[in-house]
């Protein structure tokens, strides 16, 4: 009887994927992401092993949401002292930067498990066209 074999981390290449935020919506670009990032979209795909894929997310100053939340999108956190509850909206975290918008968007669409920092440490999120992952790519995406 023949054994089904997993290819290994060290038998996968990476692949690099370049996305760009530019006018897109949040949600959906944080989907795409999230599932280059899960390997979803590789054929060595494995719940037990996490992607050596790598995204490189540019122009994230331009990205699009819908409806009202600009203003109505609260991200909580909490300083862990009593009464440290502090909450800024959409808008006041994207003037201060903006790539942690994205970086929460794509770590929301991740299984809640621990391979989820190996996961995002494979993400890379820039605020304007100029990045420093040029000699890795094989595939764009738009």
């Amino acid at each position: 009887m023949q054994k089904t074999k997993f290819d290994t981390i060290k038998e996968v290449k990476p692949k690099w994927h370049l996305l760009d935020a530019k006018d897109k919506i949040l949600g959906h670009l944080a989907e795409e992401a999230g599932n280059i990032l899960n390997g979803k979209l590789s054929a060595h795909f494995s719940p037990n092993q996490y992607g050596q894929d790598k995204v490189v997310i540019i122009n994230s100053n331009q990205i699009r949401v819908t409806g009202n939340k600009l203003e109505d999108k609260l991200y909580i956190h909490h300083t862990g002292f009593p009464k440290g509850l502090r909450s800024q909206s959409l808008k006041e975290v994207m003037a201060k930067d903006s790539t942690k918008v994205i970086e929460s968007a794509v770590s929301g669409m991740l299984p809640k498990n621990r391979l989820r920092k190996k996961k995002m440490a494979g993400l890379f999120v820039f605020k304007d066209e100029k990045h420093t992952h040029q000699a890795n790519f094989g595939k764009v995406s738009k």
